[in-house]
C-alpha cells in the first residue's frame, strides 16, 4: 500500500516522515509548506478531483494528515468542474467548526477510494503510552490534571480547543484558535495577583484530542518548544492523553524538562475528566 502525507505547515510533517522506514508521497497544501521537507506535489482546495487524480497516477492508496494548517481563502477562478459541484457541502461543514470541516475533508478522500491513516497508526513511537516520563508528579498536580482534563473535554465538546493551563483549580487560560503557544504566552504574562502561589503547585500544561474528533487526523502535538514555553510560563510540567497526543523529539523533550525541572506525564484517560 503506498503511503502519501498530506503535509501543512510546522515541523510535524517532517517527524513523521523520519519515523517510517520509508519515505512517502507528499503532497503539500498551498501556502502551508512543512518545514524541512521538499514536497513531491503542491494542490489547492479549488482543484481537490484533479489533486485526487494525482495521487492515483502517484500509485498512493492511503494518506495521512499532519502539519498545521488553516482554512484557505478560495479562489472562485480555479474551480475546476467537479471540485466546483462540492463547494456548497464544504461550506456548510465549515459553517460547523473546524471537527466537522475535517470529517467532511475525510469523506472526500475515503469516497474518492482513498483510505485514511492516523499518524498513530503509522508512526505510533511518537505517540506515547501511559506513564510518567520526566520529573515527579504531586497530589496537586493530579488535581490539576483531573481539573483540566474535564475543562479540555467540554471545550473540545464545542469545537474550541484542544489544552488549557491549569493551577491550584484555576484555568488559568484556555486554547483557542492562536494556538498552544499564544495560550502559554498569555500564562507567562499574567500579573502574580491573578496566580495563585507557586509554592502550593506551579500548574500545569494539558492536551488532549477533541472529544467528538476523528482521531485520525488533527492530534494534538507537543516538542520541546512547548517544554521551553511550559518553563517561561511558570508552570510544573505537562500533562496530556495518552495515546492521544504526538511528541515531536520526545527525547529532547525528557531532556529539556529535566534542565527545567519540569514533568512530563502521559495520563491515561480513564482516569478523569473524559466521559
Amino acid at each position: 500500500m503506498t503511503l502519501a502525507l498530506i503535509a501543512g505547515a510546522g515541523a510535524l510533517p517532517a517527524a513523521l516522515v523520519a519515523a517510517l522506514p520509508e519515505r512517502p508521497f507528499i503532497a503539500a497544501l498551498d501556502g502551508f509548506p512543512p518545514e524541512g521537507l521538499a514536497p513531491d506535489l503542491t494542490f489547492r482546495i479549488e482543484r481537490l478531483y484533479p489533486f485526487f487524480a494525482a495521487l492515483h497516477d502517484a500509485g498512493v492508496t492511503q494518506v495521512t494528515f499532519a502539519g498545521a494548517v488553516r482554512r484557505p481563502r478560495l479562489d472562485p477562478a480555479l474551480f475546476d468542474a467537479a471540485t466546483a459541484q462540492i463547494v456548497p457541502r464544504l461550506m456548510q461543514a465549515m459553517a460547523q467548526g473546524d471537527d466537522a470541516t475535517l470529517r467532511e475533508v475525510i469523506a472526500l478522500f475515503e469516497e474518492d477510494g482513498l483510505a485514511i491513516a492516523g499518524a498513530a497508526e503509522i508512526a505510533p513511537a511518537l505517540v506515547p503510552g501511559e506513564g510518567l516520563l520526566a520529573g515527579q508528579i504531586t497530589a496537586r498536580d493530579q488535581q490539576d490534571a483531573a481539573r483540566a482534563a474535564a475543562i479540555a473535554e467540554a471545550l473540545g465538546r464545542v469545537d474550541v480547543g484542544q489544552g488549557c493551563v491549569v493551577q491550584q483549580g484555576l484555568c488559568l487560560a484556555a486554547e483557542t484558535l492562536s494556538g498552544t503557544d499564544a495560550m502559554l504566552a498569555t500564562v507567562a504574562g499574567l500579573p502574580a495577583a491573578l496566580r495563585p502561589p507557586a509554592q502550593a503547585g506551579r500548574g500545569l500544561l494539558y492536551k488532549a484530542p477533541k472529544p467528538l474528533q476523528d482521531r485520525r487526523i488533527d492530534l494534538p502535538a507537543l516538542g520541546p518548544a512547548s517544554v521551553a514555553a511550559a518553563a517561561a510560563a511558570g508552570l510544573g510540567g505537562i500533562a496530556w492523553e495518552a495515546g492521544g497526543v504526538i511528541c515531536l523529539d520526545l527525547p529532547q523533550m525528557q531532556a529539556l524538562a529535566a534542565e527545567q525541572g519540569l514533568f512530563l506525564w502521559a495520563r491515561a484517560a480513564s482516569s478523569g475528566g473524559r466521559a
